[in-house]
């Protein structure tokens, strides 16, 4: 299997270098999503002391002619700090900040979707929305061979791999548990990981996170995964259909409930939110991947656990449903639902906005409102 070059590198030599004392100086990795939508870019600078919120760090600029951005006679865009979060690769006291970007003019870029996210969950704080997202994704070598699958063939067929134990079951364990350590010392809420149907495919959770931060969190997760796989020489591919033919997709299932839908008697809320998601189908598939649906129509065809992209469906513990009721939910009369439509590579920040405008702000059409 083909690893990075990089990968060869000696870690011990760095480390020696990385032991050094770095004095009163902290460094800071600027993060933010670039012109697809669902690449990552980040560049680092040195401040004099360690930040102690996101009001101590300095906004900042960078080339958007190379980043999908900006045309390179106008290239300068900003970088706002939005969320900061410790660095688990250069440790205490150093940060992983993540970033809005603005253009030239201060208006957000086309693909800064947290500016209008965050405005729409300030409408609704008092609802206490939750939000849980199952970020599902595939282990690559760079020559883009899914991790572990023999070179000139295939692997066993789906069915001993999901949730599985042992090096003919799960490809790639040491990779999750580094990322699954490295999420929580830099204060990502992940909440849990498992191996998922097709071999060398992984989940992990983050959540519950109230509204915006849920974004931030699941953004910040991803890049931790990136830098992860870029230590072990392969890659992460959130593609939501990475391998053709009978084998599973990769999605991003987004567990969705209010203060009400938690409290007695939530169940009635539960349904009359699926009622209104069921008004605005097309509208939440264009929401869902990077690509307005044309990558998901890859994943959503009715088969390996999925709903067909074409057509709403709702029901308790279906995992061929669009939206899928818990059977614990059922049962309890109150809780949260799962919406199974979103992609792998989807913005969070575009899901959680569209799930608050349709169920808690009562939209309607195939257009969101301007606030």
């Amino acid at each position: 299997m083909a690893t990075s070059s990089s990968a060869q590198l000696s870690k011990m030599v760095k480390k020696q270098y990385m032991d050094l004392p770095q004095g009163d100086n902290v460094q800071v990795m600027y993060i933010w999503i670039d012109g697809t939508g669902e690449g990552l870019r980040c560049k680092s600078r040195t401040l004099d002391s360690e930040p102690k919120c996101i009001e101590d760090l300095p906004e900042w600029n960078f080339d958007g002619s190379s980043t999908y951005q900006s045309e390179g006679s106008n290239s300068d865009m900003y970088l706002i700090p939005s969320a900061m979060f410790r660095d688990p690769f250069r440790k205490d006291p150093n940060k992983l900040v993540l970033c809005e970007v603005l253009k030239y003019n201060r208006k957000p870029a086309e693909t800064n979707h947290r500016k209008t996210c965050n405005k729409v969950m300030e409408k609704v704080r008092e609802q206490v929305p939750w939000f849980g997202m199952e970020q599902e994704y595939t282990l690559l070598g760079t020559d883009g061979h899914p991790f572990g699958w023999p070179s000139n063939g295939f692997p066993g067929p789906q069915g001993p791999y999901y949730c599985g134990v042992g090096a003919d079951k799960a490809y790639g364990r040491d990779i999750v548990e580094a990322h699954y350590r490295a999420c929580p010392y830099a204060g990502v809420q992940i909440c849990g990981t498992n191996a998922e149907v097709m071999p060398a495919q992984w989940e992990f959770q983050v959540g519950p996170c109230e509204g915006i931060s849920m974004g931030d969190h699941l953004w910040v997760a991803r890049f931790i995964l990136h830098r992860v796989c870029e230590d072990f020489g392969v890659v992460a591919s959130l593609d939501p259909k990475p391998i053709s033919g009978n084998w599973n997709g990769a999605g991003c299932h987004t567990n969705f409930s209010t203060k009400e839908m938690r409290e007695e008697g939530g169940l009635k809320c539960i349904e009359e939110s699926i009622e209104k998601l069921g008004k605005r189908h097309e509208y939440h598939i264009r929401a869902y991947d990077p690509k307005g649906g044309l990558d998901n129509a890859r994943r959503l065809t009715g088969r390996h656990e999925t709903s067909n992209i074409h057509e709403f469906s709702a029901g308790v513990a279906n995992r061929g449903a669009s939206i899928r009721i818990p059977r614990s939910v059922g049962q309890e009369k109150k809780g949260y639902f799962e919406d199974r439509r979103p992609s792998a590579n989807c913005d969070p920040y575009a899901v959680t906005e569209a799930l608050i405008r349709t169920c808690l702000l009562d939209e309607e059409g195939d257009e969101p409102v301007e606030y």
